[in-house]
């Protein structure tokens, strides 16, 4: 079975950015660091118990889903709203499920590609694979605008295609995104990760924990790596909470160990921190 890696962000994640723009671009780094290290899932959780942050979640989850979904399909998919007001400075994933092929005739029977419903009559479906004309499925798909996943089956003077599951694609494809409703005590105890660890400069150097890390790593198929805000870390997000991180996790490290800076940005975080896990644990072992 092929690992899953899902990160956690805080919903303040770009609190300190008071722009649209500024969190728009913040965003875009979290996204591309998300896909350049083979995340699948970003979850976003609340963590401010005292007010809601679904407006803050609203706009997180938008921007980085809007930014993971191919070029093609975004009109379809996504409708005029205030939070992508800036969506044009995000920078491309140009990850494979991004193909820059948009022409018909050099297309591959197997690939895979990222599809929306267009219409059904009567026991086809016509999709809107990103080429010139839409590809024909075979069967019925319910729902207008409906994304899926979908394999080319036959290239002619039409495009034939057959229901896929991202899963089996030969290579990355790109990640969800998850509106967490619970705040983090509740949300680690009840997903069920194999492995869970947090990052936080408090914690234990990495390469004291690598050879644990490793060991647990390799056996587990879910992993979910933790993720503070610009004003706290995980920390202090479960001391509010009445809990004590180590309690709700399985390993909490520092992987930038004598920092320079007083406090590292969550994006520069994630970055540090994934390519640590890349070299040194191998994220597909």
């Amino acid at each position: 079975m092929r690992k899953r890696l899902s990160i956690a962000i805080p919903a303040s994640v770009v609190s300190d950015t008071p722009h649209l723009r500024e969190k728009t671009s913040k965003l875009g780094l979290i996204g591309r660091a998300a896909a350049i290290f083979r995340v699948d899932e970003i979850v976003v959780f609340p963590d401010t118990l005292s007010s809601s942050q679904e407006t803050e979640m609203d706009v997180i989850s938008t921007i980085l889903s809007y930014l993971e979904t191919p070029q093609y399909l975004r009109k379809s998919l996504f409708k005029l709203s205030p939070a992508l007001q800036y969506a044009g400075i995000l920078p491309p994933l140009r990850t494979p499920h991004h193909p820059l092929n948009r022409r018909m005739k050099e297309l591959e029977v197997g690939e895979f590609r990222e599809a929306v419903t267009l219409s059904t009559t009567g026991k086809q479906t016509l999709m809107d694979i990103g080429v010139e004309k839409p590809a024909i499925l075979r069967c019925r798909v319910s729902g207008f605008g409906k994304r899926v996943t979908v394999k080319v089956t036959k290239v002619g003077k039409a495009v034939e295609v057959e229901l896929a599951n991202r899963d089996e694609a030969p290579s990355y494809w790109g990640y969800t995104v998850t509106v967490e409703k619970r705040p983090l005590g509740s949300f680690l105890k009840k997903r069920d990760f194999d492995l869970t660890v947090a990052t936080s400069r408090y914690g234990s150097p990495f390469g004291d924990l690598a050879e644990a890390i490793s060991k647990r790593w390799k056996e587990a198929n879910s992993v979910l790596v933790a993720f503070g805000a610009p004003s706290q870390g995980l920390g202090d997000i479960a001391e509010r909470e009445r809990h004590r991180l180590v309690d709700l996790v399985d390993f909490v490290v520092n992987t930038v160990p004598k920092q320079g800076t007083e406090t590292i940005r969550t994006e520069e975080a994630l970055i540090a921190s994934l390519a640590v896990f890349n070299i040194t644990l191998s994220l597909r072992v």
